[in-house]
């Protein structure tokens, strides 16, 4: 178990008794989006120590923008979080849930002389606000008397008036050097109707309200938040301090997740999915967590991803490399093997007999004993990767060309003696080569023959056409999200789809996101979406090993 400040804050509140033994935390997303693998960070950070410290995690939406909603975002975030291998039991809430508290505290606010009614235009209200190096300027309607307040409130909610008409603000310090504590807003008209609560509001509290006195109806311990949200803290603390709540919780910032050639902007992977540069918020080169998913990273790779880089007040970006070794790590010991072959040429074995057929057995994980083996059919005809032959070998290229002798995995070796080729394009079309009877792998003197190379092949009598996607990061820039136009940055190579691709008959089984080893060409899963039994669909979640600067043409 790692540790990290927020964890040592956690011991040392236990040990002096201030929680009063126990822990409390929550994960609280906006239901106007998909999740991505920065919200990872905070889901595991906050199941995580949940679980560690026996406490509790409540999954929280914060509803409290309607105009931005959507049930789709809703079942789309339980299942996510559901998928990385965390539950909340019966602890499943909504900021609607509270609007009828957040509006008696807002009145009991009122009353107390700490929130009034502002009748200007927001353009004002932002003027009136002043900047970082000038204070604010009091609205002339601040000193309104409590009774005129309570009644443009009630009338508010009544829907008496328009939206941006009036709004409720915090009286505490239009001169604060803290941005935040200059009259905020904390709530304004919205003739929205609620996918929760329907046309019962036309007002609507903001967030930074809803937020602490959320956390504190649901007696929250340890309100866990990203970096962009500490100037935040000193509001939260006052809303929590001068509410009549329930409990007083407290919160704590951590630096949220930067990753490279990334970008975890919403309005930006927004903006990707409406002009069409990806098929959609699942597309599997989105940093999306339903994209992470189709692509082929698992639970446990996230999982292990975000105990790795670990949780700290420090910003910074994090290697992408990171989260594929994590994903390498895990699938190298958990998914099965079986053969590919992304771009296929016929090789045929002249020596051997024409309609004969022999079983050759591979291991369906080589770590894995019991987890058995599958038959491969040795034939007279076959396929084999077109890039493990050249015509003219470059030099360290230890496959097949002519006189070269290499081994077909767990078969035999065998010797290239010629190869035939297009008279138009001179593209290499068939490849020829003998067998050594005598170097059957598995068999008393197979390795007789010493080779370096060692080639996947199929044979051409079981072969099964499928498609084979090949993804790649999606930009070409390592801090995309830093760019004036982000867009420039866009890998075009990014999807490379192979529709002529062979497969071994075990893969017509699999199931949907199931993952498997192509062998020698990287890990691959079953795409949930369009892959069906008659014609499979593969996507490359990682290859091999890290090829981002090595690969041609990136």
């Amino acid at each position: 178990m790692s540790t990290n400040f927020i964890r040592q804050i956690i011991e040392q509140d236990l040990e002096r008794n201030q929680t009063s033994g126990r822990v409390a935390t929550r994960f609280p997303p906006e239901p106007n989006g998909y999740l991505h693998i920065g919200h990872a960070k905070s889901i595991c950070l906050n199941f995580g120590l949940a679980r560690d410290f026996e406490g509790q995690c409540h999954l929280r939406f914060d509803d409290t923008n309607p105009a931005k909603e959507d049930t789709e975002y809703v079942d789309s975030i339980i299942d996510t979080v559901r998928w990385l291998g965390f539950d909340w039991g019966a602890h499943l809430y909504y900021a609607s849930d509270y609007f009828e508290h957040c509006y008696r505290y807002a009145e009991s606010l009122i009353e107390r002389g700490l929130a009034y009614v502002d009748s200007l235009p927001f353009e004002k209200i932002r003027e009136y606000r002043g900047t970082l190096t000038t204070p604010g300027t009091n609205s002339p309607y601040r000193d309104r008397s409590v009774i005129d307040n309570l009644t443009l409130f009630r009338a508010m909610r009544e829907g008496q008036y328009q939206d941006g008409e009036h709004v409720l603000r915090l009286k505490i310090d239009m001169a604060s050097a803290n941005m935040n504590l200059r009259d905020p807003i904390i709530y304004r008209i919205r003739h929205v109707s609620h996918w929760r609560t329907g046309n019962k509001w036309c007002i609507y509290p903001m967030y930074d309200y809803a937020h602490a006195i959320s956390d504190a109806l649901e007696s929250i311990t340890h309100s866990i938040c990203t970096l962009e949200f500490e100037d935040h803290r000193p509001l939260y603390n006052w809303v929590v301090e001068h509410t009549d709540v329930p409990s007083q919780p407290h919160q704590y910032e951590f630096s949220r997740l930067n990753m490279t050639y990334t970008m975890m902007s919403k309005r930006k992977l927004l903006d990707l999915v409406t002009q069409g540069h990806v098929s959609g918020w699942n597309d599997p080169r989105m940093p999306t967590l339903v994209g992470l998913r189709r692509r082929g990273y698992t639970p446990q790779s996230i999982r292990l991803f975000c105990e790795r880089i670990g949780v700290s007040k420090a910003d910074s970006l994090i290697d992408v490399t990171v989260l594929e070794d994590c994903l390498r790590e895990d699938l190298n010991d958990n998914a099965p093997r079986r053969v590919a072959i992304l771009k296929p040429v016929k090789l045929i074995i002249d020596n051997y007999p024409e309609g004969q057929s022999e079983v050759c057995t591979a291991p369906n994980h080589p770590h894995h004993p019991e987890w058995g083996h599958r038959e491969l059919h040795f034939t007279r005809e076959l396929f084999v990767e077109r890039d493990d032959f050249m015509t003219e070998p470059v030099k360290g290229f230890f496959r097949l060309f002519p006189g070269a002798e290499v081994r077909l995995r767990y078969a035999y070796v065998i010797r290239c003696t010629s190869f035939d080729t297009d008279p138009t394009t001179g593209e290499v079309t068939v490849i020829h080569a003998d067998y050594l009877p005598d170097t059957k792998s598995g068999t008393p003197g197979a390795d007789s023959v010493k080779v370096k190379g060692n080639i996947h092949w199929l044979s051409s009598t079981e072969a099964v056409r499928a498609e084979i996607r090949l993804f790649d990061r999606l930009f070409k820039d390592p801090n995309p999200g830093a760019l004036d136009d982000y867009q420039q940055a866009l890998n075009h190579d990014s999807l490379i789809v192979l529709k002529d691709a062979l497969i071994e008959p075990a893969l017509l089984t699999a199931e949907n996101r199931e993952s498997f080893q192509f062998e020698r060409n990287g890990y691959f899963c079953v795409d949930e979406v369009d892959s069906k039994t008659t014609s499979p669909v593969f996507n490359r979640a990682v290859t091999l090993r890290d090829s981002w600067n090595t690969t041609k043409g990136k």
